[in-house]
Formats: C-alpha cells, structure tokens, sequence
C-alpha cells in the first residue's frame, strides 16, 4: 500500500507524548514483524471491540514517522473492516529499534501479545542490543576492536532481549529450541496463546511424539469445553442412561490387555466429579458386549 499524505485533516498539536494529527486508514501499516512471525488479532478481540462501537476510535493510535503501528493494532484492523477513512493518531519520532522495543513493553498487558509473540519480536532486537554491548566494551576499554563479546556480555545480551520482552531468561531459551525445532502446528498454536511454552518445551523432549502429543492436548480441550457446557446446562444426553460406574468399571477390566493398554488416561480440569467415555471407547465396550448399545 502506498503512502498517504497526512496534512489533510485537523491541525497538528504537539505535546510531550508526541504529535497529533488525523491520518488515512490505508497509510498505516503494521511492524513488519507481525507479517514475519505471524501474528494476527484474534477473531474474539475484534468481536469485543465492536461492542464499543464509535467509542473505541477516539483513542488516538500510537504510530511512527513512517506510520509504523505501535499501539492499536486492533483498531486498525477493525476500522479497515468497517471501511472507515481516517483515524486520530499520536505520532513518535522513534528509530526502528526503539519502535519494536516500544511495541514489545506497551503490549505486556493482559490483553496484548502473549509470551511467545514478544519473545519472537524481542528476538529481533539482538543485533541492536550485541551493537550496544560492543559499544559499551570499547567505551570500557574492553578488548578494542574486537568484535566478539565475552560471556558475561553474551549473557547481558541475553537477559536484556528477556527484560524487553519481559519474561524470564529460561522462557527465553525455551522458546528459542521451540523456535529451532518446534512442528509448525505447534508453534502456531503457541502465537495463538492455545499453550504455553513451558508445555511446547515438554513436547519437545520427544520430538517424533509432540505432533501426537498436540492434537491430544487439542482433543482434552475440546473435551473440556464440551464437559463445562454439559455441567452448566444441567443436563446429560438422553442415551446415557446405561453408563453407570460400576458398568464401566467392569468392562473396562473384561477388556483384552492389548486393548486396554491402547485406553488413554489423562486429567481434566473441569468441575463436578466426572468420568468421560469417549465414543469410540464406548462402542469398543459395546462390541465385547459388556455395554448396552
């Protein structure tokens, strides 16, 4: 998309925070890293914000010089949905690293990116930060004119890309093995924020099984969401009335071992004191005839 002149609409006013002006919808874009790594706004979040309807465009969108988007991305989005011209803007005079690391720090909130999204965009940061290091050694007198840091430096390289992108260095190293070796269903749902890196990381310690081990996790979701729908409806399907705990219990233990070794057992975390059959265990238990059909 090309650029569109700003001049148009209301007179600039400068204060502290940067300067206000109108700009047209079409001239502003995202960081270039949300096309790179992915990262989209959420269908729910666009759906809240139209609840607010006009109100949530008064709030003036943080931006760049060049029109980089630093703060109200889902804004924009729905304001280009929606077909609107114009949006109020604060605009900062910021170099490309400064609006990243501004980014990153301005969407730590609960309701901005989530770990693994600010890691990604942090990551970016390191040539910058690796400069500053250099910088600082030859400043200290360090080792002038060489081009390589020392350990304590690679390690302050390393907790500053963790403090802008505000987790822990241990996140961070985790998230960068994901990065490296993660499946690419997995590494989505992780920009999504369906799991969390601690559990990616889990998955990765058998790398031919995390596939496997994601679409399970995925299934307990589903399962989950189901149970809770039941529990909070006060209801149970009208063709369960041969599942009793004692029946179950019994013809799960008249199954063939080789058949019962096949039974996944996990937890999960739903209220009430629940048992689930899955279907296809159920019609196994039906077949063996220990079950009403």
């Amino acid at each position: 998309m090309n650029a569109l002149p700003v001049s148009m609409p209301a007179t600039p006013a400068e204060s502290q925070f940067g300067q206000l002006i109108t700009c047209p919808v079409d001239s502003l874009h995202p960081h270039p890293g949300y096309l790179r790594h992915q990262i989209m706004v959420p269908a729910s979040k666009l759906s809240l914000l139209t609840q607010s309807g006009d109100l949530i465009f008064r709030q003036p969108l943080a931006i760049t010089r060049d029109r980089t988007i630093l703060d109200g991305y889902a804004r924009w989005q729905l304001a280009r949905q929606q077909g609107r011209p114009t949006l109020p803007c604060i605009e900062h005079n910021l170099t490309e690293e400064e609006a990243l690391l501004y980014i990153i720090q301005h969407h730590q909130r609960s309701d901005g990116l989530n770990d693994f999204s600010r890691i990604l965009l942090a990551l970016e940061l390191e040539p910058w930060l690796r400069e500053q290091a250099r910088a600082n050694q030859q400043l200290g007198g360090q080792r002038k004119g060489s081009s390589n840091l020392t350990d304590a430096d690679r390690l302050d390289v390393r907790s500053r890309i963790a403090s802008a992108a505000g987790v822990s260095t241990g996140n961070l190293s985790n998230a960068r093995r994901l990065i490296s070796n993660a499946h690419p269903q997995v590494l989505q749902a992780l920009r999504a924020n369906e799991i969390s890196i601690h559990q990616a990381s889990i998955w990765l310690k058998t790398p031919q099984k995390q596939l496997e081990q994601f679409l399970l996790h995925q299934n307990l979701r589903s399962i989950t969401r189901k149970i809770d729908t039941l529990l909070n409806a006060h209801s149970r399907p009208v063709d369960d009335c041969d599942l009793d705990l004692q029946r179950i219990t019994k013809a799960l233990a008249a199954m063939p071992p080789e058949q019962r070794e096949a039974v996944v057992v996990s937890e999960v975390k739903t209220p009430g004191t629940v048992l689930l059959l899955s279907s296809a265990l159920r019609q196994a238990l039906t077949r063996q005839g220990d079950l009403h059909p």
